[in-house]
């Protein structure tokens, strides 16, 4: 059976596809991070409207994940670090598993309340976590600093 070409809908877009294609990936890996870190900014120091360490911890404890202050801290650093690494492409299997173990807990303490998010659902934390699992899979790619130094290429 011959193989198949593959032709683009708009022809006239193929060289901008071309020109751009290997900045998808990071793209993603920094988009993915740049989501996580305010995230960890607000339940550790309270930034962009956070509730801050204290309250994190204690609203983990109130949840059942105790003592708060480990959880609330783990959960914290796996957003603000772990999004760091991302952005970075430094660690980046690394920070990618931890995401994505975070995200299957998420998607576990919230899925009592269906899919949407905007409902207190799950389909945030899924996307999250298919994102984190592209890079758990593949690692940061070539515009990475696991790149520049030979690591996980």
């Amino acid at each position: 059976m011959a193989e198949a070409t593959s032709r683009l809908y708009v022809p006239a877009l193929g060289g901008i596809y071309s020109a751009v294609g290997s900045y998808a990936e990071p793209i993603l890996r920094v988009a993915l991070g740049g989501v996580l870190i305010p995230h960890g900014c607000q339940k550790l120091f309270g930034l962009f409207g956070g509730i801050g360490f204290t309250a994190n911890a204690a609203l983990f404890d109130k949840l059942g994940y105790t003592p708060g202050v480990f959880w609330g801290t783990l959960v914290g650093c796996t957003e603000f670090i772990g999004g760091i690494l991302l952005v970075l492409g430094l660690f980046t299997r690394f920070a990618a598993a931890a995401v994505v173990i975070f995200m299957l807990t998420a998607i576990h303490f919230t899925s009592a309340k269906g899919f949407f998010w905007s409902a207190g659902g799950w389909e945030y934390p899924l996307l999250i976590g298919v994102c984190a699992l592209f890079f758990l899979i593949r690692g940061g790619g070539h515009c990475s600093l696991d790149s520049t130094i030979g690591r996980e290429i």
